[in-house]
């Protein structure tokens, strides 16, 4: 994977000039640095930014250009690039479960806030974490509403145990606070009402003020064709349940969007390699690389379709079976795809609002893979 030095005026140009055979990733500084201002201005507390997302470097960089003063990591791996990229930035170690040398090594990085869902993952911070200045967010979890999957399949402790680790931690002398996650894609303002309110009961129930409030990701991007996701009317629930569910004991707000941030400042090119009698289509990316994500939350429908010499395909949409390029029937995107009746091989097939979940599980499986960054100036037409 590499990143072309020659900055493109958009997607379009790429297709034109480079005719590329390999899928391409179209990165716009100008989109991620406005989207970036956009939680800074609107979200009424610290900003963070989830590196698993999309942890490329130049994203770091930019974000960072931006604005963005912390960053929620979930590995060794993504402590050091952060210390060597972001110095002096705040990392929330928010994995809630980690080996005992991960956490010696983010001791030593100076990781001043853990989260934690599990009693077990609580004593052994407890045991090897210096208990001063460190902050401990408390994992929970609710069912979830609104959301293309549910991250409390894995992580979160019910409300009832929240209330236990809030107060275990606090009796150890760690900064209380309290964390969740709604879920990826929620479009539904009411996930956030529900869980700061369920917040301000575990703290009343632990007798607990919280220092912190950490409302999660899950902040939408756009995928889907109609009006962008309006997250300053997230922002503004947000802000408003905090103050009518805790009072007077309002807690410090952080949010940690990956997606909600990166999503929309990358287009991914892809190329048909095929159109198999008519019917099938095979792209030069699956499952296995760059749409990996698709079969978890559903196809993106901000399609557009391009001939080689960059023209838009505009011909009524047919729903098509898409394929990847490996030879492997997993390789296929989830339903059907609508796409212009007169696709043809060599066409471009661009995905919009590709940021988030794309170069992280690109895999190079049955020798393809192959993904190239380029950067652009905009990402229309």
């Amino acid at each position: 994977m590499g990143l072309s030095k020659t900055i493109w005026a958009n997607p379009v140009e790429v297709i034109r000039n480079k005719q590329p055979d390999h899928p391409v990733l179209v990165f716009s500084p100008a989109v991620l640095q406005a989207t970036a201002h956009r939680f800074i201005k609107g979200f009424p507390g610290l900003v963070t930014y989830a590196v698993k997302s999309n942890p490329e470097e130049m994203v770091i960089e930019n974000l960072v250009a931006a604005g963005v003063r912390g960053f929620d990591v979930a590995s060794p791996a993504e402590i050091e690039m952060i210390s060597r990229l972001a110095p002096g930035a705040a990392m929330h170690y928010h994995n809630p479960v980690r080996s005992r040398a991960e956490i010696a090594y983010a001791v030593e990085m100076n990781v001043k806030t853990w989260s934690v869902d599990s009693i077990s993952e609580l004593e052994k911070l407890i045991e090897l974490v210096p208990a001063q200045g460190r902050e401990i967010s408390v994992r929970f979890k609710l069912p979830v509403n609104g959301a293309a999957y549910n991250f409390g399949a894995k992580f979160g402790a019910t409300a009832e145990l929240a209330a236990v680790l809030l107060s275990r931690a606090a009796a150890a002398g760690f900064i209380p606070s309290l964390t969740f996650h709604p879920g990826t894609q929620c479009t539904d303002p009411a996930a956030w009402d529900t869980y700061i309110r369920t917040a301000a009961e575990i703290c009343q129930n632990a007798g607990v003020q919280a220092h912190r409030l950490n409302v999660g990701g899950g902040f939408p991007n756009h995928r889907t064709q109609g009006p962008a996701p309006e997250l300053e009317a997230i922002f503004a629930l947000i802000d408003r349940v905090t103050g009518e569910a805790f009072g007077e004991n309002r807690p410090a707000l952080v949010c940690e969007p990956g997606r909600g941030l990166v999503g929309d400042a990358f287009s991914h090119v892809t190329r048909v390699k095929a159109v198999r009698d008519g019917v099938h289509v095979f792209l030069n990316d699956g499952v296995y690389g760059g749409l990996a994500e698709l079969p978890l939350v559903g196809n993106i429908d901000r399609i557009d379709v391009y001939s080689p010499e960059g023209l838009r395909r505009e011909r009524n949409a047919d729903p098509r079976i898409v394929f990847g390029p490996t030879c492997d029937s997993v390789d296929r995107l989830p339903g059907e795809v609508p796409l212009p009746a007169d696709l043809q091989e060599g066409d471009f097939v661009v995905f919009r609002g590709m940021g988030a979940y794309s170069t992280a599980t690109n895999t190079r499986f049955n020798g393809f893979g192959q993904l190239e960054i380029v950067t652009a100036l905009s990402l229309g037409a």
